[in-house]
Formats: C-alpha cells, structure tokens, sequence
C-alpha cells in the first residue's frame, strides 16, 4: 500500500488514510523501509469505535489473545509517536503492513474483511493512483510555475493528477455533467463564463474564495474537479496573501454541506475556510496533509 510522505522530525514521513471516516496514521521507518501502522488506529476503523479508551481496552484485550495463539503482531521498535487525544505525541505500539493484514485476519468483527480489502486494493483504484502522483506534487516544481489564477493552470493540474487515468485528463468539458441532483454550468456557455471567472479580482480572501466558488458551479471537468480547485484555490492564496488552507481542520461532512449551500449563499463555506488558514505555505506536512483530506473529501 502506498501512503503519503510528511517531514515530522526523526520519522520524516508520515501518512493518513480514511476508512469509513476513520484516521489510519503510519510513520515511514527509514532504517527498515516500511511503514509503521498505529494499531490502535487500525482497531479503531476496523471497530468503527470513536471512544479511544474503549479501543485501547480492545486492543491490549486482542494483543493478548493473538500472543496466547502464537501470532505476535507488535513492533519491537520504540521512539514510534502518534498525536494522542489530549494533543500530545505519546508512543504507540505499531504494525507493519503484514502485522496490519494479520491483525484484520483475526480480529472477530465483521467488518475486518472489508477493511482488509480497502488495505490491500484501494491504491489500485483511479483515486488511489491519482493520490499518488498528487504526492509527488510538491517536489515536482510544477507549482511554482503555474500561474495561479488561470483556467490554464487548473487544466495543468487537472492534467498532472490524473494524466494516463482519464482519457480527458486537463481537457476542458465538452458535454454536460450533473451530481446529487445539481446540474453545474452548461458547457455551451463556457467560452463566455471561464474568461469571466478567470478575470475575477484576487487580492482579497473574500475575492479569492467568490473565485473558487465560481470555479466550482462551472466545474469545467468530466470528473476530478475539486481535487483540482482546491490546489488551485491554495496557489491562489499562497500568492496573493502568502497564507494555504489546512484542510485537516474542515470535518468532511460541513465542507460538503458548504459547498452545496454555496450556489446561493457562500458564508458557510468562506467561514470554514477562514477559520482553517495557516501561514505554512511552504510546509510540506500542511501540502500532503492537504492532499489526503482532498482525497477523503471524494470518498463515498
């Protein structure tokens, strides 16, 4: 499985996937070259459990009955530290991914397979592989060559991210495309609407956000729109107002939900947004961590 790469201190990589909304964090091992899972992280999703005392009960209670059986899954590495509930980096114990496939073998819960299935083949899919090459952003150079506002710089985004996985990678819609019962902008009136969008003042966060908005009722692509927009949007405020989005900090549901409201009325979603910006917008964790709630936004 392939995960995302952070700068974090002694562990300089780190990753976070979602499944069923649920955080599955890993730090990369330099040493070993592998990934290290959070066990109780990987309980958690497998269990659907929020309360993390109730999962770390499970936890030691499975660690037990596993050792009794002779599987034993725990890393015997220290120093591995995961953010804690109080906000505190605390040690946890760790699997590797084939300790994480084991651990989902044998946990009783039902819902292990279908875990177990998101773990081994979720990088196979178009998102996953589209993931993939948006890792691979920040090193590329390509985002400090765009110009940020132009449709020509969400087309090369757009082509960047899911070149080779759609035949109509980067290329502007030429039919047009409606979802959860919203029909976005008719494509005829794309040669009138994009150049009006792409020559919208940018100096402001009120301006850029109305921008992006806009961007998004016209929805230029088949599919893969706002896992553009939002590069897009950032590159935006990184030039204009030297601040980015974190987007760790906007819960998938209310962005949705602001989002949908924002056809007619923009404040829910300007307000996420405000209260989510960072000054980090050269920080590599704040781009990958971006690009993982990106992602997790899309999921079903």
């Amino acid at each position: 499985m392939d995960f995302k790469q952070h700068t974090a201190g002694i562990m300089s990589k780190k990753s976070i996937r979602f499944f069923n909304d649920r955080e599955v964090r890993a730090v990369w091992d330099d040493e070993n070259s592998c990934w290290w899972f959070s066990a109780t992280d990987v309980v958690r999703a497998i269990n659907d459990e929020p309360d993390y005392t109730k999962t770390g009960d499970y936890w030691r209670w499975l660690r037990r009955k596993l050792a009794q059986d002779g599987i034993q899954l725990v890393s015997p590495t220290h120093g591995f530290k995961f953010e804690a509930p109080d906000g505190k980096q605390r040690k946890a114990d760790v699997l590797n991914s084939e300790g994480v496939i084991t651990l989902a073998k044998h946990d009783p819960n039902n819902r292990a397979s279908k875990f177990l299935d998101w773990f081994t083949y979720s990088d196979n899919t178009i998102d996953g592989q589209s993931r993939k090459k948006a890792y691979t952003l920040f090193e590329s150079g390509l985002l400090n060559s765009l110009e940020p506002s132009s449709i020509k710089c969400l087309q090369q985004l757009h082509a960047y991210l899911f070149g080779g996985l759609y035949e109509f990678a980067g290329q502007i819609r030429d039919k047009n495309i409606s979802k959860g019962g919203f029909t976005f902008a008719n494509c005829l009136h794309f040669p009138t609407i994009i150049p009006s969008i792409e020559n919208m003042p940018e100096t402001t966060l009120d301006e850029i956000l109305d921008k992006y908005v806009e961007m998004n009722v016209v929805h230029p692509f088949m599919e893969g729109n706002g896992r553009s927009t939002r590069i897009w949007l950032d590159l935006m405020q990184r030039r204009s107002l030297k601040r980015c989005v974190d987007w760790s900090q906007i819960n998938k549901n209310e962005y949705l939900t602001a989002m949908r409201e924002s056809v007619v009325d923009s404040a829910y979603i300007k307000s996420l947004i405000k209260g989510a910006l960072t000054d980090k917008i050269n920080d590599r964790e704040i781009f990958m961590k971006g690009i993982d709630y990106s992602y997790y936004y899309e999921e079903e």
